[in-house]
């Protein structure tokens, strides 16, 4: 056998070709902030912008122009408390902005993450006794109120990337008793507690205050523990399971595709996308790097792709694909 006869020319090749990109597979990360005319650069993530409630319509119609049909909201607020009051609040940023997208666009399909860093003063994504170990009953009864004032507002799925043991099954229950049973839920159910994150905790500004989330975050050691949780979210109630980091984690991602009959996802992080950014923009790396990134985690199992590449897929799966 010669494999290459099968790599002659272009039209072989596109005929046995496995895995292709397509809009339909990418969510596109929006980070909301408090303010006004607010379009601001995040520092450590060059073309990616905080932007104001008043610029998300026209944020919209740039992304309606590319192809976007799925985004993912982040709320970045200016003001934070030892409850993370400001992330379930009617009139929270997030609940705003949401309203404000369906309001723009009733097609655009609105992901929320769902976690408390953003809006706790200390910057964790829970509730801890004063020896250290986590406040589970009451972390989950927050998340739910959460998870809840998202649904209210307006929210397509819900995206807890909290990794508290027990919250899909907690939030699956808020939201059925709430009456928004039709609202799915996609589990960041393998999340490590990686160094690729960095950018996004500048984004976000959610460093935690004190020691840092290897208590509650998966160690980037363990492969056979990540399964464990894929599982568990399945057992509770998850309609689609991800993993994250993607690129660092494709192991992770194989593997949990085969034991999983759900949609996977795998979220391209804030490190993965800084690094591939600046190789290119430096000229160290060719463009066609980012359309590879994302093929690879497509060809790995993901079937949708959180990444802040996603504007730029439409020109590169018409240059390479």
């Amino acid at each position: 056998m010669l494999p290459t006869r099968l790599r002659k020319n272009a039209a072989v090749r596109d005929l046995i070709r496995e895995t292709e990109l397509s809009m339909r597979d990418v969510v596109y990360p929006l980070f909301v902030v408090d303010g006004e005319n607010i379009k601001r650069e995040i520092p450590s993530m060059k073309r990616q912008y905080h932007l104001s409630l008043d610029m998300l319509p026209k944020e919209l119609d740039e992304l309606k122009e590319l192809g976007i049909r799925y985004i993912i909201l982040f709320g970045v607020p200016d003001e934070k408390d030892a409850e993370a009051t400001p992330a379930f609040v009617d009139d929270g940023i997030i609940q705003k902005a949401i309203r404000i997208v369906k309001e723009k666009d009733p097609e655009m399909y609105v992901i929320t993450d769902v976690c408390l860093c953003e809006y706790k003063s200390d910057g964790h994504c829970c509730f801890f006794h004063d020896n250290g170990d986590i406040k589970r009953d009451k972390s989950l009864e927050t998340l739910c109120k959460v998870t809840v004032s998202h649904a209210k507002a307006g929210a397509d799925m819900v995206a807890p990337s909290d990794m508290m043991d027990g919250h899909i099954e907690a939030m699956r229950k808020a939201l059925d008793d709430a009456g928004f049973e039709s609202i799915p839920i996609m589990g960041y159910s393998a999340k490590f507690a990686s160094t690729f994150y960095g950018p996004f905790r500048d984004a976000a500004n959610s460093a935690p205050a004190f020691g840092d989330r290897r208590s509650y975050q998966m160690d980037p050691a363990n492969s056979e523990e990540a399964l464990k949780e894929v599982v568990l979210d399945i057992e509770e109630g998850a309609d689609i399971v991800m993993v994250k980091p993607a690129m660092p984690y494709l192991d992770i991602i194989a593997k949990a595709k085969e034991l999983s009959y759900l949609p996977m996802a795998a979220y391209q992080v804030s490190g993965e996308y800084a690094m591939i950014r600046n190789a290119v923009d430096a000229g160290l790396l060719d463009e066609k790097a980012i359309y590879e990134s994302m093929l690879c985690i497509k060809r790995a199992g993901a079937k949708i792709i959180i990444t802040y590449f996603a504007k730029d897929l439409k020109a590169l799966i018409e240059k390479y694909q």
